[in-house]
């Protein structure tokens, strides 16, 4: 399931930079497969970094989510024609990543998602004896 829609990506970009950045037959209409594989490219990037921290894909698909495979989306649009992204769009790229990586590293939640389980088989488990010195056993010294 996509994080985001080609009609999510109308809501952000007009119909005729959509048309501009994927319709490589010219033939004047919005190309629905390169839309769909920029979005799968985005989505893939999120999953990424949230899946040590959450089951992907996401579901539902919390709207922050939503808006920022849309940014990864149309920016990795204009890297595909070649284009050089408006500043607007390489700054909410910069943004959406940058909230990505504060997803992975723990910093923000996503709300009510289902966390990843804890692989067990890779953690590390340490047991050792009873403390030798203790408050009680130093008491006097």
């Amino acid at each position: 399931m996509a994080y985001s829609t080609q009609d999510d990506m109308l809501q952000q970009l007009d119909e005729t930079s959509l048309i501009r950045l994927t319709d490589d037959a010219e033939d004047g209409v919005i190309d629905a497969e390169v839309v769909t594989r920029a979005i799968t490219d985005a989505d893939a990037t999120i999953d990424a970094y949230c899946q040590g921290r959450y089951t992907v894909p996401l579901t539902p698909v919390p709207d922050k989510i939503r808006g920022i495979s849309v940014d990864i989306a149309v920016y990795n649009l204009y890297s595909r024609k070649g284009d050089t992204a408006p500043d607007i769009r390489k700054d909410r790229h910069k943004e959406a990543i940058r909230f990505l990586e504060k997803v992975s590293e723990g910093k923000i939640k996503l709300g009510a998602l289902t966390p990843a389980p804890i692989n067990t088989a890779d953690s590390v488990q340490i047991e050792g004896n009873d403390k030798i010195f203790t408050r009680t056993k130093m008491g006097g010294f």
